[in-house]
């Protein structure tokens, strides 16, 4: 916002200020590559995971809660938010991991996924389903009737997205 496009010329990275994550300017580097060879690309920088390695971690895809809740509002959707906890998660208990939660944010009248907050064991290595999910338009109902390995830190997740549509176990 505020600038302008200058024809044939492509800024990544930290430079251009959007997000200041290497896998991000990756990203937009790759995405600049696409435009000079003539093969149109946008990078969707709602979709791009970011992680604290902070103990526990912290991931998250998508607009904060905030954020998402503003954009709600302007476009003329509800949000809907379903969480699923680590402390029902029996890897995570074994791994004396119990704190923590993953909180996933949607669009209630389509159930696409919009955003994803992971605080807990491997939340980083987690997000990455989540990313994919915002990046191909996965809606929770897809994502609920997908299987999860038992057991496994990802069931956090599919007790989410189980819980959005009215099938949580927990």
């Amino acid at each position: 916002e505020g600038s302008s496009v200058v024809p044939h010329v492509y800024c990544i990275g930290d430079a251009n200020g959007k997000m200041m994550l290497a896998h991000a300017a990756s990203a937009q580097g790759i995405s600049a590559i696409e435009n000079i060879c003539g093969r149109d690309h946008a990078v969707n920088h709602d979709a791009i995971p970011a992680a604290c390695f902070t103990h526990p971690e912290i991931a998250m895809v998508g607009p904060t809660e905030e954020q998402a809740r503003e954009r709600a509002e302007k476009e003329g959707w509800t949000l809907g938010k379903s969480t699923g906890s680590f402390r029902a998660n029996s890897k995570a208990l074994a791994e004396l991991e119990g704190n923590g939660m993953a909180k996933c944010l949607f669009k209630e009248e389509t159930g696409e996924v919009v955003a994803v907050h992971i605080i807990g064991i491997h939340a980083a290595d987690l997000i990455q389903e989540c990313s994919n999910a915002v990046a191909a338009g996965t809606t929770v109902q897809e994502l609920s009737m997908m299987v999860h390995t038992h057991p496994t830190l990802c069931e956090v997740l599919d007790e989410a997205f189980k819980g959005a549509v009215g099938m949580a176990a927990h």
